[in-house]
């Protein structure tokens, strides 16, 4: 399993709803889990390994570990903050983006049973940021103005393919 790197178009594409809890999505998310540790990433998003299905996997830290949210929904609940923030498919590039500072969290596990949290902090900026993915949103198009000058000489650069 490997990284879709931008720009390419896979990463723009809305990701379609899951319906069948089986053996291979299972697999999927244990594949992803672990290329999100050894890329030292805090989630992925199905559609950054090639999958347009409406998965993430997101690292809760070390006492909780990794939680796997089929068909994820987030809302915001309050609060906005600006953060930095960096993409495993958009590699190198970082840059300020302003976020909901606490978010509830809808989706359903892997068994099918039902998710509901609050996130706030870094875990509220994690969720937002892998949802988007399965909009076809990157961090890159909610760029502080700031954040985009400096990002766009990086950016022309992988659109170029150099």
């Amino acid at each position: 399993m490997t990284l879709v790197c931008y720009p390419d178009p896979l990463l723009r594409r809305k990701a379609e709803e899951i319906s069948e809890f089986n053996k291979e999505l299972r697999c999927l998310a244990d594949e992803m889990a672990e290329l999100m540790h050894r890329s030292k990433g805090v989630g992925l998003a199905a559609p950054q390994v090639g999958r347009s299905i409406r998965l993430v996997v997101v690292y809760l830290g070390e006492e909780r570990g990794d939680l796997v949210i089929v068909n994820p929904v987030v809302e915001c609940l309050g609060g906005e903050v600006v953060g930095e923030e960096g993409c495993l498919s958009v590699p190198g590039v970082l840059g300020k983006v302003v976020r909901a500072e606490k978010v509830g969290v809808l989706g359903v596990g892997l068994g099918g049973n039902e998710i509901e949290l609050e996130a706030d902090g870094l875990m509220a900026r994690v969720f937002q940021h892998e949802t988007d993915h399965l909009d076809g949103t990157l961090f890159i198009d909610k760029l502080t103005p700031a954040s985009r000058i400096a990002a766009e000489p990086q950016l022309r650069q992988m659109r170029q393919g150099s």
